[in-house]
């Protein structure tokens, strides 16, 4: 029996290369991200702007979700530089900023549909 000491690897693996190094900066941001996107309501919405553009009422319509709660969690999405929003007239529709957000979501809910 051969023991394998910590940082070896077997014979018939070869050592992988290493990730590119990503910047402390970069890795905080992209932390920032998966918790803004890391609520249920917030990944309804992101589901629902990857759809169309819409505004606070017809997300609340969509997902039963009481407005000022859908508001919180546009602000957090906003803040988190997940969603813009533009005001016309009265309202202010929303869209997301751009569609590698909503792969990412889209890639969450497929991972934890497949395992059902």
């Amino acid at each position: 029996m051969t023991v394998q000491l910590h940082g070896e690897h077997s014979p018939e693996r070869e050592a992988p290369a290493p990730a590119p190094p990503r910047s402390a900066h970069t890795l905080a941001e992209a932390g920032d991200l998966l918790r803004a996107l890391a609520a249920p309501v917030r990944i309804a919405i992101v589901l629902q702007l990857r759809e169309h553009d819409r505004c606070v009422h017809e997300l609340v319509e969509a997902l039963g979700v009481a407005q000022p709660l859908i508001s919180q969690h546009l602000r957090v999405l906003k803040g988190a530089g997940v969603v813009h929003g533009e005001r016309h007239g009265r309202e202010v529709v929303y869209r997301l900023v751009d569609e590698h957000l909503a792969h990412i979501v889209v890639d969450a809910v497929t991972h934890v549909e497949e395992k059902l």
